[in-house]
């Protein structure tokens, strides 16, 4: 039976589920196809938010830290960023010149209120979800926002497959995802928020000693490491698919919809091994696989292999959604787990603006293989991370 916070956890999530997907997979097509972007504007589409992100952390951990009310305060971050999808309607209009550009500032201007939102969310749901129910709420969580996600994207696939270059196409998707975060918002206020952990503490901006909790500062690194791989990747994807395989949405939303069917199916298997062996030792396994995605998709353009490669992606991807957030709050101090995510937040903001950057500079300087074989090696070295922190953990 789920508790009341639960349920709205689980509304929320869809709402927000929704207004993603009808955004986040089709903005860098949109970018391409319709305004003329260059791979140096697509790869920006992944680097600007970790970028503002990093910026914003800290002063977005002081207001959650004074908030009397952390989820009125994430409510209203999340209204202000989606009230961006009502500006991207008329990006359209502008002289294809400077469209790109504007777009890029838009979400920008987005990703203000998105990080406050984000971290808001990852502390309230740690505060008001209990230990003991956590992987299997995040379990069925995900599973169903999946599932709700799958039926969307292949929705939009199919509804817009001869519309890869109709700009009204895209306008009624920002409209729609506009009247999702509406809902975000709704279902965000419904939640019972409980006393906050750090009441006694709210007024410091940060507390510098969660570094010296060895296991925290352990896990830290060799997850960086993990989302620095797996990040030199996003744009290339992006272009592989638009530039070099020539996908239309009705292609885009067949991979987003293979990728989600695996992650349904795989949920309920992570969380039982995660249950049985334990996170770390299950996120091991999570790695390896992950490591295979990028040089298994620069090996054809086809667009049906493609599909079955963003299966195999995402059997991998959900292990990574259920388990990576579960070892960040397992590896984080009760005691200081805002101050934890906060730091985690900081550098995993400046890891996620680097490395998109880092991808388009590896695939202009050599060769499109090159560089989702490099990220394939980054990803698979943090695997051996992983392992060695299990095997520490195991030690002490």
């Amino acid at each position: 039976m789920k508790t009341y916070n639960e349920k709205m956890s689980i509304y929320h999530g869809m709402a927000s589920t929704l207004a993603a997907n009808t955004t986040a997979n089709y903005i860098p097509i949109f970018s391409i196809a319709i305004l003329g972007a260059t791979n140096y504007q697509v790869g920006l589409i992944s680097s600007i938010p970790p970028l503002v992100t990093l910026l914003m952390t800290v002063p977005a951990a002081i207001l959650l830290n004074k908030a009397v009310e952390q989820k009125k305060l994430v409510a209203f971050s999340v209204l202000t960023a989606r009230l961006v999808f009502m500006l991207l309607i008329f990006i359209a209009y502008i002289p294809q010149s400077i469209a790109a550009w504007a777009l890029l500032a838009l979400i920008a201007l987005m990703s203000i209120p998105n990080t406050t939102a984000t971290m808001g969310w990852q502390a309230l749901i740690g505060n008001i979800i209990e230990d003991r129910r956590r992987g299997q709420f995040f379990s069925d969580r995900n599973r169903l926002l999946t599932m709700v996600g799958l039926i969307s994207t292949l929705s939009i696939g199919i509804i817009m497959r001869d519309a890869t270059n109709s700009t009204f196409a895209y306008q009624l998707l920002f409209s729609i995802a506009f009247c999702f975060g509406l809902l975000e918002v709704y279902f965000l206020l419904k939640h019972e928020e409980g006393e906050p952990v750090q009441k006694k503490e709210r007024n410091k901006a940060m507390n510098w000693g969660i570094f010296k909790d060895s296991n925290y500062v352990r896990f830290l690194f060799v997850a960086l490491l993990f989302n620095f791989g797996w990040q030199i990747a996003w744009g290339l994807f992006n272009i592989y698919n638009v530039r070099y395989a020539e996908a239309t949405i009705f292609w885009i939303s067949m991979f987003s919809a293979a990728n989600m069917l695996a992650q349904i199916f795989s949920f309920p298997l992570w969380r039982k091994w995660s249950e049985k062996y334990g996170n770390m030792r299950v996120f091991v396994w999570v790695a390896f696989g992950m490591a295979v995605a990028p040089f298994a998709m620069s090996l054809s353009t086809n667009l049906i292999y493609l599909t079955l490669m963003s299966v195999q992606s995402g059997l991998f991807v959900s292990g990574t959604t259920l388990i990576l957030f579960n070892l960040l709050l397992e590896n984080s101090p009760k005691e200081n787990r805002t101050y934890c995510i906060t730091s985690y937040n900081v550098l995993l903001a400046i890891i996620a603006f680097i490395a998109p950057q880092i991808g388009i500079w590896l695939l202009e300087t050599f060769t499109m293989n090159i560089a989702m074989n490099i990220s394939s090696m980054v990803r698979l070295a943090a695997a051996f991370g992983f392992l060695y922190v299990w095997m520490k953990n195991r030690r002490s």
